[in-house]
């Protein structure tokens, strides 16, 4: 099985950057994006629901990040929050450069045992958190004509799989929004783009995910392995770099998956 490639070194994408990341404690995309950002040179204001979780993941940036790296509680799903974690980056930073909409939750229900609950919340936190915070980026970006926005969706926005109809509406409704709302922001410089993951190892996944499902996945990908979260998070440090200057409403598959 092939191992994945050696950690990168920091190229300075993001120097003078200062960046938004939401949901970035824990082992998954928003910590290892937050920790790209910070090894390329910007400066950092992280959010979480969960506050031990959230200061262990300043704690474990420390040593990435040249500058003090701020930090916010906020439950994307209720705006009073998303109003605040903006205020306090606004703050913390001056102005935001980047960001990173990387606040999702997934889960495992057959469509015919799923009760409202249980479609409602998936949607209100990766749907409605991405469309709310969204919604406050760009009434800061398009004012002062620049920012970059970058969300994180799924292939399950584009494919099927058993179980997850609520995840994949949620994140298939992400694309649209990526896409609407790069429409709306580009003759204002802003840019909007999206990752689609296919299938990104962290222990936490294990814990929403049926047993021999994750193996199952694993075994339909190209290099026989799961992306590292580190690796995503590449292509998204990519999106929100001035490397990716020409792109807007694109979303990007992160995956080795076949069709």
């Amino acid at each position: 099985m092939p191992q994945p490639p050696a950690y990168p070194t920091g190229r300075n994408l993001l120097e003078g950057k200062n960046v938004v990341v939401t949901a970035a404690a824990g082992t998954g995309i928003g910590f290892a994006v937050a920790k790209r950002c910070a090894e390329e040179g910007a400066r950092l204001v992280i959010s979480d629901i969960h506050e031990r979780r959230l200061a262990e993941a300043v704690e474990g940036l420390k040593d990435a990040s040249r500058f003090p790296v701020g930090s916010c509680l906020c439950n994307v799903t209720v705006e009073d929050d998303v109003q605040a974690l903006w205020r306090h980056a606004e703050s913390e930073l001056g102005y935001v450069d980047v960001l990173i909409n990387n606040a999702g939750l997934g889960g495992f229900a057959p469509l015919i045992e799923m009760t409202d609950e249980q479609w409602s919340v998936v949607l209100d936190v990766t749907l409605n958190g991405t469309f709310r915070m969204t919604r406050a980026a760009l009434r800061h970006m398009v004012p002062r004509q620049a920012g970059v926005i970058v969300n994180n969706a799924s292939v399950l926005g584009w494919r099927a799989q058993a179980g997850q109809a609520h995840y994949a509406a949620a994140k298939a409704g992400v694309m649209a929004l990526t896409r609407c709302a790069a429409m709306e922001a580009a003759e204002s410089g802003v840019r909007v783009n999206a990752v689609a993951p296919s299938l990104a190892m962290h222990r936490f996944l294990e814990k929403v995910t049926p047993d021999g499902l994750l193996e199952e996945l694993v075994a339909k990908e190209a290099f026989g392995r799961a992306a590292e979260p580190w690796e995503v998070a590449n292509v998204m440090v990519f999106l929100a770099s001035d490397y990716s200057s020409y792109m807007t409403g694109e979303v990007v598959a992160v995956s080795s998956q076949h069709p």
